[in-house]
């Protein structure tokens, strides 16, 4: 077994798990804390490293793309200090970390990991209920709804809209914006059926974000929380039925206007170019 501990927290290997445990010192970021222990299966991870320095050293994991809810909900917006998955290391335990960088290493290749984009979270959400406040107000989330509710602060159209309860079976897409310099960011939650959504702050279904760490953290781990239990992004899309008609027609009729049909779902990009030759494929089979 592997052990590195950083100023950040201790990470473990042993063969099959990275266990990350965050460090309990004022100095660590509250994500960290709020997201605890994390354990990466070893297929999770594309690649690890360690970037020694004049007083220490930096040890971080690559995870394989769309693996992670919580990078995915981020989106970018984490910095060295919130980011989960890079520890700070003393200069004399740089040889712990560089022994740690061999053994993953190692059972990566003796495993064969494949480095590719994957099609379902290999890690679980942060644990809820969660919650998360910001510059009008707060949201809530139970793991089957979220709760929206304003304060004093709120824009009008949100005051009037009052608390608002989403079913996460409603829920399209998470967007999270952090805050930047004198700008506002947020965190928004778009309903299914949404054409295009108001302004983040007349938006019943957004809370706006003023930049502070503490806000910012537990805006993340919420959105991670929501997206780890929403479809995957890389799932594919459901192909739509076409419905029988309800009149007679001849095969050859049928087979001119499925085949219409299923062209204008690739044309407006609901197929992509496999889905469609697949479909066509069958439909010609059939007739």
């Amino acid at each position: 077994m592997a052990e590195v501990i950083g100023s950040d927290g201790t990470w473990t290997f042993d063969g099959d798990l990275l266990r990350i445990v965050p460090g309990t010192g004022r100095d660590v970021h509250r994500l960290r804390r709020l997201l605890g222990e994390l354990a990466v299966p070893l297929e999770a991870i594309a690649g690890i490293a360690y970037q020694p320095g004049r007083k220490g050293g930096v040890l971080q994991v690559k995870l394989r793309e769309n693996a992670d809810p919580v990078l995915q909900a981020a989106a970018g917006a984490l910095n060295d200090s919130s980011d989960p998955y890079r520890l700070n290391v003393a200069k004399d335990r740089s040889s712990l970390a560089e022994y740690m960088v061999d053994e993953v290493r190692n059972h990566l290749q003796i495993e064969q990991v494949d480095t590719a984009p994957v099609s379902r979270y290999l890690l679980p959400g942060p644990s809820v209920p969660i919650r998360a406040s910001g510059g009008d107000g707060s949201v809530t989330f139970d793991g089957e709804s979220i709760r929206f509710e304003w304060n004093w602060m709120a824009d009008s159209a949100k005051q009037k809209a009052g608390p608002r309860r989403l079913a996460l079976a409603d829920v399209a897409h998470v967007e999270l914006h952090p805050a930047v310099g004198l700008d506002e960011g947020h965190l928004r939650f778009r309903p299914k059926g949404q054409d295009e959504p108001p302004e983040p702050k007349h938006d019943p279904y957004c809370l706006t974000l003023w930049g502070f760490k503490k806000e910012s953290a537990a805006a993340i781990a919420l959105a991670a929380a929501v997206v780890a239990r929403l479809p995957h992004p890389a799932e594919p899309a459901e192909v739509p039925a076409i419905t029988a008609p309800e009149s007679p027609e001849t095969d050859h009729d049928v087979l001119l206007r499925r085949l219409r049909e299923l062209g204008d779902l690739h044309k407006q990009g609901i197929l992509t170019d496999d889905e469609f030759a697949t479909a066509k494929q069958a439909l010609l089979r059939r007739f």
